[in-house]
């Protein structure tokens, strides 16, 4: 199976603060914040002289006081891209395996004290920026990318003793429920609650008409990769950054 339009998928939920088409790839910009809304994504067919693109869109870059990021996938073009940035002084970051699972086969949540909203609520936001220590700036930033996302979104609040201890992003599209922002406080990580948030948040995606998921999540972070993987998660292909400089 082609799996370009999960790519496609993730542009549209993970939205940047504006755009910029070239020649077939798409450039994003969000003030720096995340590099997957900061990124060059090569996916669609490419015309000019390479090299001289590159260098094109690293002023492009600069200008907006960026770092030139790539994101390299396995439907890049040119499909020798990833060669060219690394002889160019690009340094590979971030390898991220993404993954899909099947809703048919998820179990019930057991622990269902959780609240899901259509938007993104004061509350929601302070408590994924505490959770994830994102600073005033970036929350600034982050609010407005989320009003960006134009498909069905799910910001669940998962609640333990009255209060929120974890928290996350579901976005429907074309039959797939994408997870982000998944984070749990640390204080209470590593006591099933993050499942359990996930759990109802898939349960919600189905009602709401999703039969698949997929997510993203850094190959080093195996606490992350457990959970996905109890849950039933199994990787389809992997991605990473190159970045001028290992900026």
């Amino acid at each position: 199976m082609d799996y370009k339009f999960i790519e496609e998928l993730s542009l549209n939920h993970w939205q940047p603060l504006s755009t910029l088409l070239y020649d077939g790839w798409v450039l994003r910009f969000a003030d720096g914040y995340t590099k997957r809304a900061n990124s060059i994504n090569p996916i669609h067919y490419s015309t000019c002289d390479l090299q001289e693109k590159i260098k094109e869109c690293e002023k492009i870059y600069a200008a907006h006081h960026l770092p030139t990021i790539f994101k390299i996938t396995p439907f890049v073009h040119p499909v020798h891209l990833d060669e060219t940035l690394e002889e160019m002084g690009y340094t590979l970051l971030d390898t991220t395996s993404v993954q899909t699972l099947n809703l048919d086969h998820i179990g019930e949540p057991k622990l269902t004290s959780v609240v899901i909203n259509e938007d993104a609520t004061s509350l929601w936001l302070e408590n994924f920026c505490r959770f994830s220590d994102v600073n005033a700036k970036d929350r600034n930033v982050m609010e407005r990318m989320l009003s960006n996302i134009k498909t069905k979104k799910g910001f669940i609040s998962f609640y333990y003793e009255e209060q929120v201890v974890a928290c996350g992003l579901g976005v429907i599209e074309r039959e797939y429920i994408g997870l982000y922002d998944i984070v749990t406080d640390q204080n209470y990580r590593n006591r099933g609650f993050g499942e359990q948030m996930i759990l109802n948040l898939l349960k919600w995606g189905k009602e709401n008409g999703a039969k698949y998921s997929y997510l993203a999540v850094v190959a080093n972070n195996e606490p992350a990769l457990r959970l996905y993987s109890k849950i039933g998660y199994s990787e389809i292909y992997k991605y990473w950054y190159r970045v001028k400089n290992g900026v």
